[in-house]
């Protein structure tokens, strides 16, 4: 039925599946993010923003797990290895300690079309969001994040041009939500910094 999303989340449970290196760039660049608010948690309890890396040249990433916004400082047993995906099955296939979100699902859609992507930024700032609209590549505002349909836009998205221009996506059915992405998490957080900083003067 329209509207109504059900993630199916196919869940091993295992101990912590980050390396010590992957753990300290992914963990360096969460803290930074979350000390911004720039990824957290609303007063409500509802998490935002994540952050993933590619696994070699696999189609597989590690991502921070499922309700981890309101933890102030990460460990390894938060983060989620999603090993394949399916979007018509609305499926996210992970081991680890916790669960993936459905956020993944989104992720998963860009290191499947675009090779050249190897990790992922995904934010949330009002501000920044209402000024980028429609000026950087913009999605569909009908579509809601973490759903299939949200997958598909981002297959749509990555066919132009101008996303490997601007690198960054405004999530237009999410508010506030924004993505960068890039050939490493450095990379992605540099993009990300240049609008932000642009922003703030």
């Amino acid at each position: 039925m329209e509207g109504i999303v059900k993630f199916n989340c196919y869940w091993s449970q295992s101990g912590p599946v980050i390396t010590e290196e992957q753990y300290e760039i992914i963990n360096h660049w969460r803290d930074i993010l979350f000390n911004l608010d720039l990824v957290g948690a609303y007063e409500n309890g509802v998490g935002f923003g994540n952050l993933s890396i590619r696994i070699g040249s696999t189609s597989q990433f590690i991502i921070t797990g499922s309700s981890t916004g309101d933890i102030t400082e990460l460990e390894p047993g938060h983060y989620v290895k999603v090993s394949s995906f399916n979007i018509d099955d609305n499926a996210i296939m992970c081991c680890g300690p916790l669960k993936a979100s459905s956020e993944s699902l989104t992720h998963a859609a860009i290191y499947s079309v675009d090779p050249g992507t190897r990790a992922i930024i995904h934010v949330h700032n009002n501000r920044l969001w209402e000024e980028l609209m429609n000026k950087v590549p913009t999605t569909d505002p009908a579509i809601e994040y973490g759903t299939p349909a949200m997958a598909r836009e981002m297959i749509r998205i990555f066919s132009s041009p101008e996303v490997f221009e601007k690198r960054i996506i405004v999530m237009a059915g999410d508010r506030g939500g924004l993505i960068t992405f890039g050939t490493d998490l450095d990379e992605a957080a540099d993009v990300l910094f240049q609008y932000y900083n642009k922003d703030q003067q």
